[in-house]
């Protein structure tokens, strides 16, 4: 197996220079850390492009560069439509949600909850999706980042844990929220580029895409549906059409992580052509992740049997994942120098949506928490308590990686990811959804059903936990044990009923006591979403739909 050269290290100290140079340069022209507005915000002055940039950058980490391209490796190929959906997902965060944001004026999600109903909505929120944070995105990045200092460079696994924290830290907490930006812009250029010249150097590894083609069908147990989008058992079609938008519009339109890229725009007509830019931009992770996944499968069984064998570089332990695919792609077929500005891309999305989670969950304690505690603080002690707050979820995040590997161990990272969301995002995404809609939801049942389905959603991921790892036996006639074996995406859409039910009930139930809504946070009360729009972002989020719909048809 080749190894990185001194061309290589040389490329991405480069790299890590420019990244550091740009924060540097950003902090100290818009100094956004003097005020509040600034550090967690950006100013509120930010163009469609940045914000669009920032959208696909931040959120392309581990499970793409780890356990997406695992998934192509896997045969997972439906894996594919969790990135498809975001394209059409996004623009409805641009369409629908993107006006009662703006028009709010608010700093985070939980905020504008409190402003639909009620305090209790904003600290459930805001609990929930710090817990969420590091239980999937701090975890799951500062994992895939030791993991390619470890397949990659040689460097031991907690080593590369720690280096890849350390780096994307310090920027962050100095620069806030325009550096996170506008390094995710330059990031984002060197990540697509270095996805595509992986693509690009594994299919001239193995003779061109018919040998790819022809590799699956002679040695892929499921060869008929390895590269298809719908016939998967392990992601049936009726939980990828019902279930997967559930967990996409929690994330994509009500996720503090997110979302915080569209309130940093100048304008409604700014931030929706940021999030139809974005849209764009997710179609490509299936070129750029899934496809050197396919082709390092094909590789695996045609050239290097040994291309997903992983060893310590300190304690020789040897272990075979999928999720190395990727990477040991990169070690065999990419030549010297291009090697070193791929591993930069690598690194450079890891350290994208790192760094965007710092940000944001900095944001929530900061906002959601000591405000609440101490409003007459100081432009400056809420800059200097966001970054505090960093630290100590940094280091919660760390902790918590020992338990991940345990449960994505052999590979499926990505899926990991995507159940633990499925067991939280759908009462979230009722209550944002229903509460937007339907004039008569109250806050009595947008807690009613935020309380019931997490108590449902913890219910399953720790029993599934404890069927898999500790050997509890459960009756399998029971409803117990139909619940916890249920696919995932079952489990969302059986989530999100139950608190829709909920939700719609006990607010009836107490419609008399209720406190009357503000009307500027109800969809067909607020003038702002009948604006008119340039004729050019309707006819583009048509393009994005008749694509998605194309690559659904040929990818059957």
């Amino acid at each position: 197996m080749e190894t990185i050269g001194g061309i290589d290290f040389a490329v991405i100290g480069l790299y890590f220079m420019l990244i550091f140079a740009i924060a540097a340069y950003v902090t100290k022209k818009e100094k956004a850390s003097s005020s509040a507005q600034g550090y967690f915000l950006g100013g509120r002055d930010l163009g469609w492009f940045a914000i669009g940039a920032s959208l696909f950058a931040s959120n392309i980490g581990s499970e793409h560069l780890i356990g997406l391209s695992g998934s192509g490796a896997r045969g997972a190929f439906p894996e594919a439509q969790f990135e498809i959906l975001a394209s059409l997902i996004l623009l409805l965060l641009g369409w629908v949600f993107v006006p009662f944001y703006l028009k709010s004026g608010v700093f985070t999600m939980p905020e504008f909850l409190e402003r639909r109903y009620n305090k209790g909505a904003r600290i459930y929120l805001s609990v929930v999706s710090i817990i969420s944070y590091v239980l999937t995105k701090i975890s799951f990045t500062i994992f895939a980042g030791a993991l390619v200092f470890e397949v990659l460079l040689g460097i031991p696994f907690w080593t590369g844990a720690l280096i890849t924290v350390l780096a994307t830290g310090l920027y962050t907490a100095l620069g806030g929220l325009k550096a996170v930006i506008y390094t995710d812009m330059v990031q984002a250029v060197i990540f697509i580029l270095g996805g595509l010249l992986a693509t690009y150097f594994g299919l001239q590894a193995i003779g061109g895409w018919s040998n790819v083609t022809l590799a699956i069908q002679e040695n892929a147990p499921d060869a008929d549906t390895f590269m298809s989008l719908w016939r998967n058992k392990e992601y049936p079609w009726t939980g990828v059409l019902l279930g997967a938008p559930i967990l996409g519009i929690w994330y994509w339109c009500t996720d503090q992580f997110i979302v915080q890229r569209v309130l940093s725009a100048k304008d409604i007509s700014t931030a929706r052509k940021g999030t139809i830019f974005g849209s764009f931009l997710k179609l490509l992770p299936l070129f750029i992740f899934i496809f050197p996944g396919i082709i390092a499968y094909a590789l695996s069984v045609t050239t290097y049997p040994d291309l997903f064998t992983v060893t310590n570089p300190i304690t020789g332990e040897v272990r075979t994942t999928t999720d190395a695919a990727l990477p040991a792609l990169i070690l065999r077929v990419l030549p010297v120098g291009v090697r070193g500005l791929v591993v930069a891309g690598f690194l450079a999305a890891l350290m994208s949506s790192l760094s965007s989670v710092f940000n944001s969950t900095s944001t929530l304690f900061t906002f959601d928490f000591y405000k609440r505690w101490r409003p007459n603080a100081s432009e400056k002690q809420l800059v200097l308590v966001g970054r505090l707050a960093t630290v100590v979820l940094v280091i919660v995040g760390l902790a918590w990686i020992p338990f991940m590997r345990q449960l994505t161990e052999g590979g499926g990272i990505y899926r990991y990811l995507q159940s633990v969301q499925a067991y939280v995002s759908p009462p979230i995404a009722a209550a944002f959804l229903l509460g937007i809609f339907y004039k008569k939801i109250n806050s009595k049942g947008a807690l009613a059903a935020l309380w019931t389905g997490f108590v449902l959603g913890m219910a399953r991921l720790v029993l599934e936990y404890l069927t898999q790892e500790s050997g509890l036996s459960l009756n399998p006639d029971g409803m117990i044990y139909a619940l916890v074996t249920m696919n995932f995406l079952h489990y969302a859409i059986f989530l999100f009923v139950v608190s829709i039910s909920v939700m719609v009930g006990v607010s009836l139930v107490n419609a008399k006591s209720a406190a009357p809504v503000e009307e500027a946070l109800v969809y067909q009360y607020n003038s702002g979403t009948k604006e008119k729009s340039p004729a050019v972002e309707r006819y583009l989020s048509m393009i994005i739909i008749a694509v998605v719909l194309f690559l659904w048809w040929y990818f059957r």
